[in-house]
C-alpha cells in the first residue's frame, strides 16, 4: 500500500509539471487558431502520463532499455493525438471560414445563406441563429423602404392637397380686394368651405402625429356599443342622404365596451365617411355590432365593389386612397390610418376583406367586464 501511494505521488508531481506548463501554452496560444489551441490539451494529456511515467521510472530505478520504450510509447501516442487534434481543428477552422464568409453578406444586404458543408453542433446552432437574424433584418429593412416610401408619398400629395386649396383661397382673396366679383357671398362661403377643408387636414396630420409618436392616451370609460353606432349613423346620415346612400344598422347589439367615446366616435365617423364615397348611389352602406368570444366586433360593410387583392395589405397605411388621382373629395388619406392607430391605442385591431359587391371593415374590440347584480338582502 505504501508503494502505490508513492507511486501515485511521483506521478501526481509529474502530471502537475506539465499541467503547468500546458496551462502556459494556452495561454499563451489563447488568440491563435483554434487547431492550435486543440492541439495543446492533446500533447498535455500524453505529455502528463509521460511526465508521472517518467518520475515513477526514475524513482524506481527502471533501466535504461524499460525506460527508452516507455518513453517512445510515449511519444507516439503524443504524435498522433497531436495529429488527430491538429485534423479537428483544422476541420473547424475550415468550417468557421466558411461561416465567417456567409456572415460577411449580411453587411452588405444580400442576406446570410448557412453553408452547405457539414459543421460542429455549435456552428451549426450558430448558422440557424444567423439564418434567423438575417431573415428578421431583411423584413425590418422591407418595412423601412415601405414606410420611407410611404413618408414620401404623403409629403407629395398633403404639398398637393395644401396647393390647391390654397391657390384658391388667395385667388379669391385678390378678387375680393380688387372689388373684381359681384358675388362676395359666395366667395365667402366658398372660402370658408376651402378653410375648414384645411382644417380638417392640418387635425388629422396632428392626429396622426399623435398616434405615431405613441402619446394617444385614450380616457377608457365604459360605452355601449348600441349608442356609439346610432350617434355614427346620425352624424353621417346627412351626407348619405347627399349622395343617395341609405345608412342601416339593424344588426347592432347593446354590447359593453371599455373606451375613448370621442375617439372610438372618430373611427366609425371615418369609416362610415370612407363607405359613403365609395358606394354609388342608391347604394347600401350597413353598420353592425356582435359579440365574438371575449371581444366586440363593430363592422362597416359598403357597396364599393371590393379592393384589388394587392392593395388590401396597404388599405390603412399612411396617405392610401385607393385611387391616384388626388382630388377631393378624396381627402388626404389619412382616415383609415387613424382609424387603425386608435384602435390598437384601445388594445383592439382592424382589418379588411372583401365580400361580393364590396368590402367589410371590421373593428375588434375586448369587451367591458359584464357586472352581475346582487341578490337584495333579506331583513
Amino acid at each position: 500500500m505504501r508503494d502505490l501511494l508513492l507511486i501515485a505521488c511521483y506521478a501526481a508531481a509529474g502530471s502537475a509539471v506539465a499541467g503547468v506548463l500546458g496551462a502556459v501554452a494556452l495561454r499563451a496560444v489563447r488568440r491563435r487558431s483554434v487547431a492550435l489551441s486543440l492541439a495543446v490539451p492533446a500533447v498535455v494529456a500524453v505529455g502528463a502520463m509521460l511526465a508521472g511515467t517518467l518520475s515513477v521510472a526514475w524513482a524506481m530505478f527502471l533501466s535504461s532499455h524499460d525506460l527508452a520504450v516507455i518513453t517512445m510509447v510515449c511519444a507516439v501516442a503524443a504524435a498522433t493525438s497531436t495529429a488527430t487534434a491538429l485534423l479537428l481543428g483544422r476541420r473547424v477552422s475550415r468550417a468557421h471560414r466558411r461561416l465567417e464568409d456567409a456572415a460577411g453578406a449580411l453587411g452588405d444586404g444580400r442576406g446570410f445563406q448557412a453553408p452547405d458543408a457539414p459543421m460542429p453542433a455549435e456552428l451549426a446552432s450558430l448558422a440557424r441563429r444567423l439564418t434567423d437574424t438575417s431573415a428578421r433584418l431583411t423584413a425590418s429593412r422591407e418595412r423601412e423602404a415601405a414606410l420611407e416610401a410611404s413618408r414620401r408619398e404623403l409629403v407629395a400629395w398633403i404639398s398637393h392637397d395644401l396647393r390647391s386649396p390654397l391657390a384658391g383661397l388667395r385667388a379669391m382673396a385678390e378678387a375680393l380686394e380688387d372689388g373684381m366679383t359681384d358675388e362676395p357671398a359666395r366667395y365667402h362661403r366658398r372660402m370658408r368651405t376651402e378653410v375648414e377643408r384645411l382644417t380638417e387636414m392640418v387635425n388629422d396630420l396632428f392626429e396622426l402625429s399623435r398616434i405615431q409618436a405613441g402619446s394617444l392616451a385614450p380616457s377608457l370609460a365604459r360605452i355601449s356599443a348600441y349608442d356609439l353606432v346610432g350617434d355614427a349613423i346620425a352624424g353621417a346620415h346627412p351626407l348619405a342622404a347627399g349622395r343617395g346612400v341609405r345608412l342601416t344598422g339593424d344588426g347592432v347589439q347593446p354590447l359593453p365596451l371599455r373606451a375613448d367615446g370621442n375617439q372610438m366616435s372618430r373611427v366609425l365617423a371615418n369609416l362610415l365617411v370612407n363607405a359613403i364615397h365609395r358606394t354609388p348611389a342608391d347604394g347600401t352602406v350597413a353598420v353592425s355590432a356582435r359579440e365574438v368570444g371575449d371581444t366586440a366586433v363593430l363592422a362597416v360593410t359598403d357597396g364599393c365593389g371590393g379592393i384589388p387583392a394587392d392593395e388590401l395589405h396597404r388599405v390603412f397605411d399612411t396617405g392610401w386612397r385607393g385611387e391616384h388621382a388626388r382630388t377631393p373629395p378624396a381627402g388626404a388619406g389619412l382616415g383609415l390610418a387613424i382609424v387603425r392607430g386608435i384602435v390598437e391605442a384601445h388594445a383592439g385591431r382592424v382589418s379588411v376583406r372583401n365580400i361580393p359587391g364590396g368590402c367589410r371593415f371590421e373593428v375588434t374590440l375586448p369587451l367591458a367586464r359584464r357586472t352581475v347584480p346582487r341578490a337584495p338582502r333579506t331583513p
